[in-house]
């Protein structure tokens, strides 16, 4: 029998051996059901997991297993989102030039009772550079070199200073070298050491998280149980008193939103771990038993332009059109009020670093002014029509095509969006864009394009006007400002899609990845912020509210961040209700 019912079957027994006192059986058994019930938190996934191996399993699903298994040195502090410690003891002593971080590991212990010790950190930064890890590899590659003075000590030597060494590199889960040795050295002998190393089979992961692993069958559930050797347990940190609080953690996987909603309104599951659409709300509200949250995204959804053509290499063009998009319509009917309409590119959950101060095209204009705005910052640079878009009366009419400041008629283009079966929210957003910008007599046409196709045209080739896309759970540390905007990275396959060259903008993205000082880089990187909208290589659309939804019958205690109470936080310190 599978250990999950057998609490159940424990509590079933002195009810057949009490047959001839009904009543009290029955109480005592349904008191058994919800005692039992309330040691399994159970949870719906909307998809399985990819893998339980730590180096293949980054898909979203199997980090939700995963990041309970295996920890980092430090953490983001749910509420206030700074980096604070985890296996780490304390805060970093750093020297005077930040080049050297000494660090003290909390006492801790692997799953099987082992210590955990700085010798495991020198093992994962070994296996890190021996593999090329993806995701990891990279980042720690700003470290000269990492000592273990002693089993509870680490000084690390950097390369040069790092703003982004604690929230990028110390973030990095830590593995056992009892777990991996072996596995690691077999599969260096192999032809394709990384993808050898990838493809072993995980079946007992051994971490230092509050669950271990129990049993994983696939296509029905995971069964997570409380790791008895979870160092927080009892611990505050971050302000949270840590449990965990339930004995297991049940997850299943459900092929559909609607049978996860049906589970969690029939009380089947705690929570469905996934963004829910804003088409499920009237009838969750309407359910006494379930609890709504909605939270904020790190993430960030706009218009890209080419830039490296015209006619969008014209700053005054993609201003005017920043100008007549109706960010209000968006949030009211698109997002049907479920979002918040963007005017920079770090979003505003993201509150230590979001700059609130950028312009803001259009904001709060009618459409009558957006329009008349628009046609006169084309008109201040030589942009004419046979028909204006506003008559001589202030009238708005439909105008004739616009030409450009060479007289010439502009060329149609096109804005490509991910088709409305994969996304229906950015495929509405182009079809609407393309009608603000007729309104200006701009020849815009909307075009959904294969998800995948898309993003070969835009990244990979280059070959394109305009697109709507999105970025759905952004890191919170700021750096990626750079990776999109610097002109390094304006490459096929690069990570800045439009095309934009600033010299300004490259030195202050240098220099603000060496400041240690968080006050000093925070002025680097609200300067980045007011650059970008200023030039508008992307213009922010909208962020989507992260929607989810929870049974309140046996559990209480979600931790909301930012992307949701979905988290480390939560899984340690969810607790029966009374």
């Amino acid at each position: 029998m599978n250990p999950w019912l057998k609490p159940w079957a424990d509590c079933s027994a002195p009810f057949f051996l009490l047959a001839g006192t009904i009543v009290f059986a029955a109480v005592l058994f349904f008191s058994c059901q919800q005692s039992e019930r309330k040691q399994f938190l159970k949870i719906g996934l909307p998809e399985e997991p990819r893998s339980l191996n730590l180096w293949l399993g980054t898909d979203a699903n199997s980090r939700k297993i995963l990041t309970q298994i295996y920890q980092p040195l430090y953490n983001r502090h749910p509420e206030t989102l700074e980096i604070i410690p985890w296996l780490a003891a304390e805060d970093p002593v750093v020297d005077a030039d930040g080049l050297t971080y000494t660090i003290a590991l909390r006492k801790a212990k692997w799953s099987d009772g082992s210590d955990f010790t700085s010798d495991d950190v020198l093992f994962t930064r070994q296996l890190f550079f021996d593999f090329k890890i993806p995701r990891y590899y990279s980042k720690w590659k700003i470290i000269e070199t990492l000592e273990a003075p002693d089993p509870h000590t680490l000084v690390f030597h950097l390369k040069k200073p790092s703003a982004i060494f604690m929230s990028r590199v110390m973030t990095a889960p830590i593995v056992s070298r009892r777990e991996w040795e072996a596995v690691a050295k077999d599969a260096m002998t192999k032809e394709k050491p990384l993808r050898s190393l990838q493809d072993h089979e995980v079946v007992t992961p051994m971490g230092t998280g509050p669950f271990m692993l129990s049993e994983y069958k696939k296509g029905a559930y995971i069964h997570m149980q409380k790791n008895p050797y979870f160092f927080g347990t009892n611990k505050t940190i971050g302000g949270h008193l840590l449990g965990p609080y339930v004995e297991d953690v049940l997850y299943r996987v459900y092929g559909t939103s609607d049978v996860a909603i049906l589970a969690l309104k029939k009380g089947d599951i705690d929570y469905y771990w996934w963004d829910i659409q804003p088409g499920y709300i009237k009838d969750l509200k309407e359910q006494d038993n379930v609890d709504l949250y909605f939270n904020k995204k790190s993430a960030l959804y706009y218009l890209g332009f080419n830039l490296r053509q015209p006619p969008f290499n014209d700053r005054a063009l993609r201003r005017a059109i920043a100008t007549v998009i109706d960010k209000k319509f968006i949030l009211t009917r698109i997002l049907q009020n479920f979002g918040t309409p963007m005017h920079s590119i770090i979003p505003s959950g993201n509150h230590f670093w979001h700059n609130p101060d950028v312009a803001k095209y259009g904001h709060g204009q009618s459409k009558e002014a957006r329009i008349k705005a628009g046609v006169e910052i084309l008109r201040a640079v030589g942009y004419a029509w046979q028909t204006p878009p506003v008559d001589e009366n202030g009238t708005l009419v439909t105008p004739s095509d616009i030409l450009l400041p060479n007289g010439k008629k502009m060329d149609k283009f096109v804005i490509l969006t991910p088709p409305a079966d994969y996304d229906p929210k950015r495929a509405f957003a182009g079809t609407m864009i393309q009608e603000w910008l007729r309104a200006l007599g701009l020849p815009a046409f909307s075009r959904p394009m294969a998800f995948n196709s898309l993003l070969d045209t835009v990244k990979g080739k280059h070959e394109f006007d305009a697109f709507v896309l999105g970025y759905g759970k952004l890191n919170l540390d700021p750096d990626y400002l750079r990776a999109f905007f610097y002109s390094k990275n304006d490459k096929p396959r690069g990570w800045n899609m439009s095309g934009y060259s600033n010299a300004h903008f490259d030195a202050i993205a240098d220099i603000q990845r060496t400041l240690i000082d968080t006050g000093e880089r925070k002025k680097l990187i609200l300067e980045m912020q007011k650059i970008i909208l200023d030039d508008l290589p992307y213009l922010p659309l909208y962020n989507p509210h992260i929607i989810e939804a929870t049974l309140n019958e046996y559990f209480g205690g979600w931790v909301a961040k930012v992307d949701g109470i979905g988290n480390i936080w939560s899984i340690c310190v969810v607790k029966p209700v009374d």
